[in-house]
């Protein structure tokens, strides 16, 4: 297939960046569904360069030119049919904005770096597709080079996500880190894999779930590898487990692996895969697990999907955390609507996206989600909740922008506040932070009554709001919130003129 997608307008993409590969998945939507064309697989191994939560030079300098590889074979998708993520490497690293920056101008596509939960999700999804509509309840691990996750759902809707911190790779540093398999060492690593997900055992006992089911590449090896040995077929089971493992200690080295099913790349990792993967039977009592071909970045195709046909998880996230914080959604609902109105009349003008209006919208929905916590203060509670919230959809960059967002809503303005954010990412904030506060100060009442939407216009520095002839005389205490808005404003080299139509 040649690269390009210039002429394909249904071509859609996803771009998983594990731990320890990096996977691409190129698909057309068809009736609303994907279907995919063209894949791409590259081991990175980005957690062996991991040390003190930095990536080492060589590692950085693999996984961009895999980016650079995989930005020629997306070429042409518009950019709001790509979704790129992050997984657990990336949630480690300290300095993370320095390297998110080259990896996404190296890719071409802004990188999300997703929770461990929401890679739960998406991982759940994919796999649910991949299954079909049936009523069974699921239990779906999903082992990855840095971290495990596991999940409990029906049909297409994941009930329970936990992420825990360990992988094939980590694991296969920490207990076979100079190659040697032996039984001690696999004891030693399916017991520390047991203590990991001893805090959770409970909620996944067998009651909880009637089939169990894999996803990732460690449990599709194990899978191949059991059938090529005649073990089972293709199933993963406790026998072949413990089967598997005694066959890997006679070998002792991974480069003398010669297995059916067994990529050469992934060699090195099979024992700490094999370990957790051990871990994981005995913690939550499994005797068969069925490999799917289902993984997280199927789930990220299938909520991008979503998301293009306006069914988007981030809406019904949203609204649950407002209602389960308690929040008058009514009062929301109307900030929302008044912000997203100001949004319109200025977005071209401001060089602002659609996906620029959900951020906004979401902030004003969730502008007073802080007096959870308590009235004073009530904008940094909230922004705080916001940024370590778990919502589902929900990227940490779209949180921390929110949170941004809400911080800033009121008072005098802190230019910190948008130091944590990539440059360009600061400067769309900032460009929505006076609409948000516009709308905020104009529904300050809490009441139902209609407020007219006034005419907004911008300019370089500077925004002009135009009412109704005698409207701001018949509301003079919004009249005096927009004058001191004015004055905070002006901390952003931002003018405000508020007037009326003559």
């Amino acid at each position: 297939m040649t690269a390009g997608y210039e002429h394909d307008d249904a071509a859609i993409a996803a771009v998983d960046l594990g731990s320890n590969s990096f996977h691409l998945v190129v698909a057309r939507e068809v009736d609303g569904q994907p279907l995919l064309v063209d894949k791409l697989r590259e081991r990175v191994a980005l957690a062996e360069g991991l040390k003190d939560r930095q990536l080492n030079g060589v590692v950085q300098a693999r996984a961009l030119a895999t980016l650079e590889r995989m930005a020629e074979r997306i070429k042409g998708i518009p950019k709001g049919r790509i979704r790129a993520v992050g997984t657990a490497t990336f949630r480690k690293l300290r300095d993370r904005g320095a390297f998110l920056r080259k990896a996404s101008a190296a890719l071409g596509v802004e990188i999300e770096i997703v929770s461990g939960r929401e890679e739960a999700r998406l991982v759940y999804l994919g796999v649910a597709h991949s299954l079909g509509d049936d009523d069974g309840r699921r239990l779906v691990v999903d082992i990855g080079g840095a971290s495990t996750e596991c999940i409990l759902g029906t049909r297409f809707v994941s009930t329970r996500e936990d992420s825990l911190s360990m992988g094939c790779v980590t694991w296969s540093q920490r207990f076979f880190g100079d190659g040697l398999m032996k039984r001690g060492r696999f004891q030693r690593a399916a017991l520390a894999a047991r203590v990991e997900l001893e805090p959770i055992a409970g909620r996944y006992g067998l009651s909880k779930w009637d089939h169990a089911i894999g996803s990732s590449g460690t449990i599709r090896a194990v899978g191949s590898i059991l059938q090529g040995m005649g073990w089972t077929e293709g199933e993963v089971t406790r026998e072949g487990l413990t089967r598997l493992q005694e066959y890997l200690e006679e070998v002792r080295l991974p480069e003398e692996l010669d297995l059916e099913g067994l990529r050469p790349d992934r060699r090195e990792v099979i024992a700490g895969g094999v370990a957790v993967l051990t871990g994981v039977f005995e913690a939550f009592s499994v005797e068969v697990m069925r490999p799917s071909g289902g993984a997280l970045r199927e789930g990220v195709l299938y909520d991008l999907v979503g998301r293009i046909h306006h069914e988007d998880v981030r809406e019904v996230s949203a609204a649950a955390f407002a209602d389960r914080l308690g929040l008058d959604s009514s009062h929301g609902a109307r900030c929302r609507a008044l912000a997203e109105d100001l949004f319109d009349q200025v977005a071209e003008t401001l060089g602002l996206s659609d996906e620029d209006r959900l951020l906004l919208g979401w902030a004003a929905q969730l502008h007073d989600v802080g007096l959870a916590v308590a009235h004073s203060a009530y904008h940094r509670h909230g922004a705080y909740l916001v940024e370590h919230a778990d919502l589902a959809g929900f990227s940490d960059g779209d949180r921390q922008e929110i949170a941004a967002l809400i911080r800033s809503q009121r008072r005098r303005l802190r230019l910190g506040s948008f130091e944590d954010l990539p440059p360009k990412r600061a400067r769309t904030v900032r460009r929505l932070l006076p609409l948000l506060r516009i709308a905020l100060r104009m529904r300050r009442d809490r009441s139902e009554r209609p407020v007219p939407t006034p005419a907004l216009t911008a300019t370089k520095g500077a925004l002009t709001l135009q009412f109704a002839p005698g409207w701001l005389e018949e509301n003079p205490l919004t009249r005096a919130d927009l004058a001191r808005e004015a004055k905070h404003l002006a901390s952003l080299d931002l003018a405000l003129e508020v007037t009326e139509a003559p």
